[in-house]
């Protein structure tokens, strides 16, 4: 209840937005390896942004 106008931080966000990605690329990588790589990609972006940002 009083957690519902708590506002979600940077960190927060990318991190979530890095979970999707990662569950994207597991579920692509055995129908097509070609998006695959691409989530991949993305995810290893986000993660960079993640530590950059903790650091």
């Amino acid at each position: 209840m009083f957690g519902l106008f708590k506002k979600t931080s940077e960190l927060d966000k990318l991190q979530r937005q890095y979970e999707k990605l990662m569950s994207d690329w597991h579920k692509l990588s055995t129908i097509n390896r070609a998006k695959s790589d691409k989530k991949y990609a993305e995810a290893q972006e986000v993660l960079a942004h993640i530590e950059k940002i903790k650091a």
